[in-house]
């Protein structure tokens, strides 16, 4: 771990992140730091409330990095999932370093999934090209004023929301290396950021359920598609991003949704977005179901749902995860 730590240029003990992060209204249970010269000194210990005069304070004093032990980050983590939302909706923040916290909290997650859920033998230069991708899609986002669906989701529900950013990571990295065109990967990697925007627009109570949803709840659920791409219809995103949106659900053998088309007839670059959606939702943990390890994610993906997947796809995105020869 230390080793790709230090490939993605991390500090060995400290995490850098925001100052617009500590929340007024929030105590955090882990240590903050500023730094001074080439030393890092204690700003805050843990369950300290943050208050905006400790906010003001450090930019008053031009610092705009604080800094956190990396021990700790789980619990900040934790605590920046509880507050980001609220923190993205305060006013009385500039929008422009609102925009740029949800933007650094996205790459903070993909580079977190880069170096926890993918293969030693992807490099820097494989990361360097996955960031390059998510610089660009998010500049374009932030050109279209459609960073505001984002942030959107992330109020209404951080878990879509970094779910969303994983999808993106792993929906570039295989299409990067099945030797796509960069401008249909640019268009997916915008596509894969915004394929659950319409959840914005479902009950929290409903994404949230801890038990088996009911049909009217999965009826709801199944309407989020059409709903994200009514959402982004006038953001003149292209054809390729919106069919992302809309059918990202479609199944190769039919009978997914909304429109149940098959095989050929949904998109290359669609079947590697459902591809990398399935295994992420299978691999992290969910109110309803504890997540299943790679390698028990990748079996049912084989087994029991094959049918549903583009098969070439999945092979790609075998060996891009592990090399394991278990299809």
């Amino acid at each position: 771990m230390v080793a790709r730590d230090s490939l993605l240029g991390r500090q060995d003990r400290f995490i850098a992140v925001s100052p617009l992060l500590l929340s007024p209204k929030g105590f955090g249970t882990f240590k903050v730091y500023i730094k001074q010269g080439s030393r890092y000194v204690l700003y805050a210990t843990e369950n300290e409330r943050f208050t905006s005069k400790h906010r003001q304070a450090l930019f008053d004093r031009g610092i705009d990095t604080i800094y956190v032990e990396a021990d700790q980050v789980r619990d900040f983590y934790a605590y920046r999932e509880k507050y980001l939302g609220r923190i993205l909706n305060d006013e009385s923040l500039p929008l422009e370093e609102r925009n740029k916290v949800m933007i650094d909290t996205s790459m903070d997650i993909m580079e977190t999934v880069f170096c926890n859920s993918m293969p030693i033998g992807l490099d820097g230069a494989a990361f360097s090209r996955v960031t390059h991708f998510a610089e660009e899609s998010l500049t374009l986002l932030k050109k279209k004023d459609s960073l505001k669906y984002i942030k959107s989701l992330l109020s209404h529900d951080y878990k879509s929301f970094s779910h969303s950013v994983q999808v993106f990571v792993y929906t570039t990295t295989v299409l990067s290396n099945m030797g796509l065109p960069d401008d249909l990967i640019l268009q997916t990697s915008i596509g894969s950021l915004l394929h659950d925007i319409g959840k914005v627009a479902i009950d929290p109570a409903i994404l949230q359920k801890p038990g088996p949803l009911t049909k009217p709840e999965r009826r709801q659920i199944e309407t989020h598609p059409i709903k994200g791409v009514g959402l982004c219809a006038n953001q003149h995103l292209s054809t390729a991003a919106m069919q992302c949106i809309l059918a990202h659900h479609e199944r190769m053998c039919g009978g997914g949704y909304p429109s149940g088309v098959k095989g050929e007839d949904i998109p290359l670059h669609v079947r590697a977005v459902t591809i990398a959606d399935i295994y992420d939702a299978l691999t992290t943990n969910r109110v309803y179901a504890e997540a299943l390890s790679p390698y028990e994610a990748l079996k049912v993906m084989r087994d029991e749902i094959r049918d549903r997947l583009d098969n070439h796809i999945f092979r790609a995105f075998v060996l891009m995860l592990s090399g394991a020869k278990i299809v």
